[in-house]
């Protein structure tokens, strides 16, 4: 299509990788960020070979594999008694089978990497300071204002504004609120030259118990450990908030006594924050990803928790779609390409959706199912493990 102008509120990653593939493709693009300044905080992210692909696609390889870690294997241990269930091999064998790799990188260095690239595009105007507070549909556009009486018309607007999203009301009337899981997350980062030799790492090592499980990789080409502890326990505090100061002694409490090796590591942290977890159902149709000219992608569309890694593959995944529906046509075609999108990305998007719920239940079992999970694994792991419907896509 020629190019279009296109209005993107949120300036995460699903909002800068959506810029980015649509400045790709010759669009104009505004973008708006609430905060007064491009920050993330945060901890680490998983890319599997689906999302590596696509950042391939995006032209960042070279910077992604400047600050990425390549972990050789993936390795699930008992949290209660430490041992071995189960081992899948990521490394090479991940590009042999899937032609891409498997990275860890820490999210704030990949929203930099991003909004680099977004700003080298010269096709993309960021405007910060900028909550988005109104958005309606005219004849042949849409127009968006903020809460400081600034304004924008387009010829589409694409809401990345994330799990709290003001622009998902303009796709969905009567949306309930987010749902709160009960689940907590508890997140740490270190230098691994801050840690005694036995508790540095190049592999992700994934730690299940009852109610619980941890997750160690590396990032940061592997200088820095992420440490994530997810538990069945009472939210840390406000829901909006996702960087909570916590402590060492509140993740005790929420998850007991661990094995020697777990413990030690989570005792070497030297700081603890936490984020109260909270999804949505699965999405059950394309309507509730696009109407006429507004779309969502990321987090506003279809947030999910994070027991499949996912969450950002998602929303890149969502960002390379979006710049393809809308390659073709011309501007009253808008409302079609945004349908095509939808109707593309949502029974993905809710596979991954259902897909991270039920393994919060399989990573969190307790007595005949926890069990009957450890023998599976023991048997089958690599198999288990492997994720084809996944990371083939």
């Amino acid at each position: 299509m020629p190019a279009a102008h296109i209005l993107i509120a949120g300036g995460g990653i699903a909002g800068l990788a959506s810029a980015l593939a649509l400045a790709r493709r010759r669009h104009r693009i505004d973008l708006f960020e609430q905060a007064v300044a491009f920050g993330e905080v945060g901890a680490g992210i998983q890319l599997g070979p689906n999302v590596t692909r696509r950042l391939q696609s995006l032209g960042v390889w070279e910077p992604l594999v400047r600050i990425a870690a390549r972990p050789e294997s993936l390795v699930v241990r008992s949290a209660t008694g430490g041992r071995e269930i189960a081992r899948l091999q990521l490394g090479n064998a991940m590009l042999r089978s899937y032609g891409s790799p498997y990275l860890c990188v820490h999210r704030a260095d990949l929203h930099a990497l991003l909004l680099a690239a977004v700003r080298g595009s010269g096709a993309v105007t960021l405007n910060t300071g900028a909550r988005v507070d109104q958005a309606v549909a005219r004849a042949g556009a849409v127009c968006v204002s903020s809460t400081d009486s600034r304004a924008w018309e387009g010829d589409a607007l694409i809401g990345a504004d994330g799990l709290w999203s003001a622009v998902r009301s303009r796709v969905i009337e009567d949306s309930p609120p987010p749902r709160a899981t009960g689940h907590t997350a508890w997140r740490a980062l270190i230098e691994q030259s801050a840690l005694p030799a036995a508790l540095r790492s190049t592999q992700i090592t994934v730690w299940l118990g009852p109610r619980l499980h941890a997750v160690a990789y590396p990032v940061r080409r592997g200088d820095a450990l992420n440490v994530v502890v997810l538990a069945e326990a009472a939210p840390a505090g406000d829901a909006r908030d996702w960087d909570q100061a916590s402590s060492l002694a509140a993740l005790q409490t929420a998850v007991g006594r661990t094995c020697a090796s777990l413990q030690a590591l989570l005792e070497a942290m030297p700081s603890w924050g936490a984020w109260t977890l909270s999804d949505r159902a699965p999405l059950t149709g394309p309507e509730q990803m696009a109407s006429e000219r507004v779309a969502l992608a990321g987090d506003a569309a279809h947030p999910m928790l994070p027991y499949l890694a996912q969450g950002a593959g998602m929303a890149i995944e969502d960002a390379v779609a979006l710049a393809d529906a809308l390659d073709g046509g011309d501007s009253e075609a808008v409302p079609a390409a945004l349908a095509r999108y939808a109707a593309a990305r949502w029974e993905r998007n809710a596979q991954v959706q259902a897909r991270a719920r039920r393994n919060g239940e399989i990573f969190h079992a307790t007595g005949l199912v926890r069990m009957g999970r450890d023998a599976a694994l023991r048997l089958f792991g690599a198999r288990l493990l492997d994720q084809p419907w996944l990371y083939g896509a």
